[in-house]
């Protein structure tokens, strides 16, 4: 009897793994994301891929600010969001995007080249 019980619970066991490897591939590599430090980078990315251009829409940003010297600093038409100096933290916003172009910054080394933008096309 506890053969016929060991059978099906380990096909089980390998379906549920197998949807979980799966889903949790599929969820790391979708979205939009935000990401500054812990070093000297900032980037925003779709998909787990530099971002350059997106449609116009209402998108969530998973912002991670990894060190504390930095900001993630996000600007374009209407919007205007950052985290702050001093702290590190996770957070996700809600960005209506519209067309035209976007900045995302470190602000205290912008001047030093930290930062980068996209263009949001209709």
């Amino acid at each position: 009897m506890l053969r016929r019980l060991l059978l099906p619970l380990a096909i089980l066991a390998v379906s549920l793994t197998a949807v979980a490897v799966g889903t949790a591939g599929t969820e790391k590599s979708t979205g939009l994301t935000g990401e500054v430090g812990p070093g000297y980078a900032i980037e925003v990315k779709l998909a787990g891929k530099d971002l350059k251009t997106i449609k116009a829409g209402t998108y969530t940003l998973k912002v991670q600010d990894k060190s504390a010297v930095h900001n993630f600093h996000l600007i374009g038409p209407g919007l205007n969001k950052k985290t702050a100096v001093g702290t590190t933290s996770q957070t996700s916003w809600t960005v209506t995007l519209k067309p035209g172009t976007y900045t995302y910054q470190c602000d205290p080394h912008a001047a030093a080249g930290m930062k980068g933008s996209f263009r949001v096309t209709s």
